[in-house]
């Protein structure tokens, strides 16, 4: 891919925020359209929201494999590797995704047969290459979300994750911009909320790193109107923090 943006997420994002410009964004969004692109690459939409403040896992994008394994060494096993392509959106269906690789062999051979699958699925797909990134202890789930409606304009969602929204359909919605109020209730209006809140075994959230996230990314939705869809899922909610795992922006 020919650009002037590289993503480079082996910083940590206060790092990431002191060297670059704030028009990280409107560089990546003009590249997309350049390329006559609508859905931004992970690691573009990722670099978008370290630049506000969504914090998100520690990636890296890698060309070869030796690379792979060497990205997965400074950031710490076990990782996940992704296929990146504007050609492949769903990339679990690619078999591009190799999850839980718990040292250098296992990345140079997922690396390996990430390419393979992605071949075998569209042979003509064009490969940008291979997004290695930490992998994410497991905590409870949650999704922010956003759509622009053709009538409200840009519009928040909430909501926890797995059964919660596939089955139960159990979301908030609030039309941005929303305030911390807004985002307050858009948490405590679930119906599953008590389990944000430490029920049974479960930990309680973190739900100050929560409304964080769903008041940045309404920032980041009403500055860039042309965002047509965003999607943070899953966030994982730790009891200190909360982690974006996968992160897609699709543009009008």
């Amino acid at each position: 891919m020919q650009n002037d943006f590289k993503p480079d997420a082996c910083l940590t994002q206060h790092e990431f925020m002191e060297v670059v410009d704030l028009s990280v964004t409107s560089k990546i969004i003009s590249q997309a359209r350049r390329e006559g692109r609508k859905a931004l690459l992970e690691a573009e939409a990722k670099a978008i929201c370290m630049e506000y403040q969504i914090p998100v896992t520690t990636f890296k994008l890698a060309k070869n494999a030796e690379e792979a394994a060497e990205f997965a060494g400074q950031i710490g096993f076990p990782v996940v590797l992704k296929i990146v392509s504007p050609d492949i959106i769903h990339k679990s269906d690619a078999g591009g995704v190799k999850i839980n690789l718990k040292n250098a062999a296992e990345v140079r051979s997922a690396y390996g047969k990430i390419l393979e699958n992605a071949e075998k699925y569209d042979s003509q797909a064009k490969i940008v290459g291979v997004l290695v990134q930490e992998m994410a202890p497991q905590a409870t789930e949650v999704i922010v979300g956003a759509i622009k409606d053709p009538q409200f304009g840009q519009t928040l969602m909430f909501g926890l994750g797995g059964i919660f929204v596939e089955l139960l359909k159990d979301v908030t919605f609030r039309v941005a911009p929303v305030t911390r109020e807004d985002a307050y209730e858009m948490v405590t209006k679930l119906k599953a909320y008590p389990l944000l809140t430490g029920y049974r075994n479960t930990p309680p959230a973190d739900l100050d790193a929560i409304i964080n996230v769903l008041l940045h990314t309404s920032k980041l939705v009403m500055d860039y109107p042309e965002i047509k869809e965003l999607d943070l899922n899953p966030i994982m909610a730790y009891e200190k923090s909360a982690k974006t795992v996968d992160a897609r922006i699709i543009l009008e």
